[in-house]
């Protein structure tokens, strides 16, 4: 088994890896010998282009730029300073999830829409969570999809959790009910419910969202407990308006960012740390069983731009 320090350095690795896309972007920049109004005209349009939106992209090139415009500056320090910038903007999104012992079943409700990872996510964290010695147990939610209840049972398995479904096209809200029951009489520790993909401007879709954390408070009324939105940040801008909408729905707690080895545009946390104060738990930095990894922030900045 491997050391917390080897995890940690091999997670770091895999993170430099996945986002060395958005920091090719930036790569230009960092052979500059002057911090001059061209340079940081030239840093605020590549933060920009990858998805830190005007405000926030204006205010870091601002804040690159405090105190050293017209500085020489040596070959690699505006990467630094750039990371050291970003980790102070992201350490408000920082946050672990944490699970409530004391509240048994701890339950977590995944939402998000098709294509963001969101089942697979559920997967590689019940197995992250098992790995922690936890009692878990998954409920196939997203009832439109058999390819979905396929896939959580595939992980269910993986993780050694109990699983929990029902047919294709079923009742997510009873299901979700049934599975709590269960998980109760179990002595499950966490139950984490998958929810249909839905897109966030689909009414009926986000009222059903809505009557699931409705009916699984008639067992226990602080139910759901924690509830989490995947994102996938090749959408990029759009994430923000789909954590609006999601918000509106059910109350988030949190967020899980996927696919940030397939960008250019890993600036989106960034986006999303200036626009909400809802904290990053996990990001998503490649397709393996362990390539779900806690948010730190200055890891990330560091990834993020390329710094040593």
């Amino acid at each position: 088994m491997k050391s917390g320090a080897e995890e940690k350095s091999g997670l770091f690795s895999r993170l430099k890896s996945g986002l060395s896309k958005s920091a090719a972007g930036l790569s230009g920049l960092f052979t500059k010998k002057k911090l001059d109004a061209a340079t940081i005209a030239e840093l605020e349009e590549s933060l920009i282009r990858s998805d830190m939106g005007t405000g926030p992209a204006h205010a870091l090139a601002q804040a690159v730029a405090r105190n050293r415009y017209d500085a020489e500056i040596a070959p690699g320090e505006l990467r630094t300073i750039l990371a050291g910038e970003i980790a102070a903007l992201l350490t408000k999104i920082e946050k672990p999830m944490a699970i409530d012992a004391a509240k048994k079943p701890f339950v977590i409700l995944v939402a998000g829409v098709n294509g963001t990872g969101k089942t697979t996510t559920i997967g590689k964290l019940a197995r992250r969570l098992s790995q922690d010695g936890q009692k878990i147990m998954l409920a196939a939610g997203d009832t439109f999809r058999a390819a979905a209840i396929e896939q959580l049972s595939v992980w269910a398995k993986r993780a050694g959790a109990a699983f929990v479904a029902t047919k294709a096209g079923g009742d997510a809200a009873g299901l979700a009910f049934e599975a709590l029951e269960k998980a109760r009489a179990d002595g499950t520790d966490i139950l984490i419910i998958d929810t249909a993909g839905r897109l966030q401007n689909k009414a009926g879709l986000m009222a059903e969202l809505e009557k699931i954390a409705r009916v699984i408070k008639k067992l226990d009324p602080a139910a759901p407990h924690a509830v989490l939105l995947v994102l996938d940040a090749t959408t990029g801008q759009n994430a923000i308006s789909q954590v609006e909408a999601f918000g509106a729905a059910v109350p988030l707690t949190g967020l899980i960012m996927t696919k940030l080895d397939g960008t250019a545009k890993g600036g989106i946390l960034v986006a999303l740390a200036a626009k909400c104060s809802l904290p990053v738990h996990f990001i998503g930095v490649g397709e393996g069983e362990d390539d779900l990894m806690p948010f730190d922030a200055a890891h990330f900045a560091t990834a993020l731009t390329g710094a040593a």
